[in-house]
């Protein structure tokens, strides 16, 4: 438990509750059908507003309860400790609600194209796999995003893709075409929408105010970081890059997919 504890305060959050949320589900502990994103749910009166968050949760089928919060582990602790963007307490946590809601926003503006499976009222492994395919499950998205932030802190970063080594800028796009080819190009269209939130994000925090004159207009709230220690920029960040960053983590020890009927069955195999 040590060990746990000791992760940075959203990827140990995050990591545990999507382990444990998909276990329960996946079980059959806890009913699995209240939990995907389904927009008119949402809408309905009462809404369902716990949807907006059981969505981000919920991990792909098999052993993508194993390898997905390995994902968020993986990637999201580096950036959360060590990236040049999220200096001050709570900047990490901001992120990842803004990702978050660019991906739900997306999803709104195509309710037309969520899978019919979606539709049936079935409790069948098939029907599962239909949220899955469908576009109801936004794990995969935010794991693309947190992944296409880490490739573009770290871009020629030597990452093992399979048993190729890689720089990191190049893992999102292999991710996408291993999806491509292994689930089709729905799955794909609705894991690149992790590429479209993350890198928004860095047009409007980074490459909008360095280069175009423009204002930050993503700040994290006073709230919030008074709920994660305090104003002002953690005690152990150093100067690196264009801001201020923790001394850089381990490195990378290899990337891959995952298992689950969204994205392609690859394996995250050897090491840097």
């Amino acid at each position: 438990m040590d060990v746990f504890w000791s992760w940075p305060p959203v990827t140990r959050t995050l990591v545990a509750g999507s382990l444990i949320t998909s276990v329960l589900a996946y079980s059959g502990l806890v009913p699995y059908y209240p939990l995907p994103f389904i927009p008119s749910k949402v809408l309905a009166v009462p809404p369902q507003l716990w949807r907006l968050v059981t969505s981000f949760l919920l991990t792909g089928q098999g052993l993508g309860i194993i390898f997905d919060p390995y994902f968020l582990y993986m990637y999201g602790s580096q950036l959360e400790l060590g990236s040049p963007r999220f200096t001050g307490h709570g900047d990490f946590f901001t992120y990842i609600i803004f990702n978050g809601l660019v991906i739900i926003l997306k999803r709104f503006l195509e309710p037309g194209k969520i899978a019919p499976a979606l539709r049936t009222h079935h409790h069948s492994h098939n029907s599962k796999a239909g949220y899955i395919l469908g576009g109801a499950l936004f794990l995969s998205p935010l794991i693309m995003a947190i992944m296409y932030t880490f490739a573009q802190d770290n871009p020629e970063r030597s990452v093992t893709f399979f048993v190729i080594n890689v720089p990191a800028k190049y893992l999102p796009y292999l991710m996408l075409l291993v999806t491509f080819v292994m689930a089709g190009p729905a799955p794909t269209m609705h894991q690149g929408a992790g590429i479209l939130s993350s890198h928004l994000y860095d047009f409007l925090t980074r490459i909008w105010p360095t280069f175009g004159g423009g204002r930050n207009v993503i700040f994290t709230p006073r709230f919030v970081k008074e709920w994660f220690g305090g104003g002002g920029v953690r005690p152990e960040a150093q100067k690196r890059g264009y801001g201020m960053a923790q001394a850089p983590a381990g490195e990378a020890r290899s990337t891959g997919t995952s298992w689950s009927n969204q994205r392609g069955p690859g394996r995250r195999l050897g090491g840097e």
